[in-house]
Order: C-alpha cells, then sequence, then structure tokens
C-alpha cells in the first residue's frame, strides 16, 4: 500500500462529509500508462498525465492540463463544501496548474480539515507552506498498515 492508497483507505473509512481529489495509476495490462484523478465528491474522472498528452512532460509523462483544472483543481473547490479535504497529491504534475495551486491555497486558508499527499523533495512555495503548517507523516513498507489505523481514528475526531 503506497501514499495514494493509504489516504484512499483512510478517505474511504471517516465519517464525515469527504471532497477532494485522488490521483490513480491508469494501467494498460502490466504497465503503468499514466495517471487518472478521481473527483471525489462527484465521481467524475479524467487524466492528470499520461504518454500521450500535450502538456508539460515530466519523465515519460505529459500533464493534461485541461483534466487536472477542470477535474482535479474543481474537485478541491467544490471539496470547502465538505468536512474533509482531500488532495492527492501535491508533487511536480500538479504543481504545473496554476488553478490547482490557487484551489489547494484556497482549501489551506478555509481552515478545513485536511489530508494531502506530499511530493517529498519539492521545494514549490506551495509545499513548504504545507510542510510549514501541517502535521506530516512519512509512509514506509514498515509503518503504512498502522498510519491508516492512526489516521482512521485521528479522522473519526472531526
Amino acid at each position: 500500500m503506497g501514499k495514494s492508497t493509504l489516504v484512499q483507505k483512510a478517505a474511504e473509512a471517516a465519517k464525515v462529509k469527504v471532497g477532494g481529489v485522488l490521483a490513480r495509476d491508469k494501467r494498460l495490462k502490466d504497465r503503468r500508462a499514466g495517471f487518472e484523478l478521481l473527483d471525489l465528491g462527484s465521481g467524475h474522472t479524467g487524466m492528470l498525465a499520461d504518454e500521450t498528452g500535450n502538456g508539460p512532460q515530466l519523465g515519460k509523462y505529459r500533464v493534461r492540463l485541461d483534466d487536472l483544472d477542470q477535474i482535479g483543481a474543481k474537485a478541491i473547490e467544490d471539496a470547502l463544501k465538505a468536512d474533509l479535504i482531500v488532495v492527492d497529491e501535491v508533487g511536480p504534475m500538479e504543481l504545473s496548474s496554476r488553478r490547482f495551486v490557487r484551489a489547494v491555497e484556497k482549501a489551506i486558508a478555509s481552515d478545513k480539515s485536511m489530508l494531502v499527499v506530499l511530493h517529498q523533495w519539492s521545494v514549490h512555495p506551495l509545499a513548504k507552506k504545507i510542510r510549514k503548517n501541517f502535521r506530516l507523516l512519512t509512509v514506509t513498507k514498515e509503518n503504512r498498515d498502522s498510519l491508516l489505523d492512526d489516521l482512521t481514528k485521528e479522522l473519526d475526531d472531526l
């Protein structure tokens, strides 16, 4: 179980209204073909990045800025009506969208409870703000199962 799966399971277990966005592997046969976005509020999906997109390139993937804005950023904006805002993730692909960055900044300013996956090495100002203002948990193979239990208990107190 990785970061995204951990966040997804914690969000599913939450006893409050959850909104926001999850990024999931998009697989073709046995290989990763890109990353899919899921709006937790509406259930709408789109592509964050794949090998055929026309947006900024990161590694072998190209970001699909239209989907990132219309599904990812919009999911976070809409999540301001929820009790818990999930953002999976704040990383190089997502940070290529100004609308996404603004949506996360608004969510932080809202003082709503948030569950955020943060790219470990990002030096973007938004990543620095998250590191400064949030309690950070590092997911490892050794602690991922106990972290799910801890997160679930913490979310029960919302």
